[in-house]
């Protein structure tokens, strides 16, 4: 009988791969189904952390092979680190708004969150802006709950509100949401964190590798870092994993 399994991941692709590396074969060896996907996803199962499931089912006469993990995992951290080496470790620039385009996302962003917090909860929210974000702040006794670990709802909702913001424009918005003061906390663990990892890097002369973060988070990071005459740091792997990386200058 054929082999079959079930694999996980937050996109099908990640499913498929983490399928895929478990039997030990190549893509073209199975047929696969998916049977969980997030393309129909309403608002509010958006929040919910993402999992897509595929079926994988080794074609007729194809064998599953033993893979060695560790091996396999060290020759794709050496090819990303030969990929990444030279890589800036600057977020690509911000194209600024035109002030017709800031009130279209503002308008957007307010007629949503009206309806949201009326329905949701008893929260309350302001909406601010500067050269490169607009920034949205929600407070409110139930608030909290829309964090997560870690800040993947948030991050999640934050999407949300991009998608919501974009709607009409030309010039994509970036939006920052905070949540009772949840991204002020997260920043400063994060500068915490930067300091402590960076001198273990100049102790040990080993470079480390953070696990993924956001685009607004990996910039705290590399901020944090930047007038460092000891360690640099640069941003390795594609959206939503792509995670920052501090080696020895």
């Amino acid at each position: 009988m054929a082999k079959t399994i079930i694999a996980e991941g937050r996109t099908s692709t990640e499913a498929i791969e983490k399928g895929l590396n478990e039997l030990g074969v190549s893509k073209d060896a199975v047929e696969i189904k998916v049977l969980e996907s997030d393309d129909k996803r309403s608002f509010f199962s958006i929040l919910a952390p993402r999992v897509v499931k595929v079926e994988m089912t080794l074609k007729e006469g194809v064998e599953p092979r033993k893979v060695d993990n560790h091996k396999s995992h060290k020759q794709e951290n050496h090819r990303n680190q030969n990929r990444e080496e030279y890589r800036p470790h600057i977020e690509k620039p911000k194209v600024h708004l035109k002030p017709e385009e800031l009130e279209q996302a503002t308008k957007n962003l307010t007629e949503f969150l009206n309806d949201f917090v009326a329905k949701v909860s008893d929260m309350e929210y302001t909406i601010h802006s500067d050269e490169n974000y607009i920034y949205v702040e929600m407070k409110g006794e139930d608030a909290g709950t829309f964090i997560g670990y870690r800040g993947e709802t948030l991050n999640a909702m934050q999407t949300v509100l991009t998608s919501i913001a974009n709607k009409h424009l030309e010039t994509k918005a970036h939006i920052v949401l905070d949540i009772v003061g949840y991204r002020e906390k997260r920043q400063k663990a994060l500068e915490e964190l930067a300091d402590k990892l960076s001198k273990t890097v100049i102790r040990t002369g080993k470079q480390l590798t953070l696990e993924p973060m956001s685009a607004y988070e990996r910039k705290i990071i590399h901020n944090r870092l930047q007038n460092s005459e000891q360690v640099r740091t640069h941003s390795v792997g594609e959206e939503p994993y792509r995670k920052v990386v501090i080696s020895k200058k």
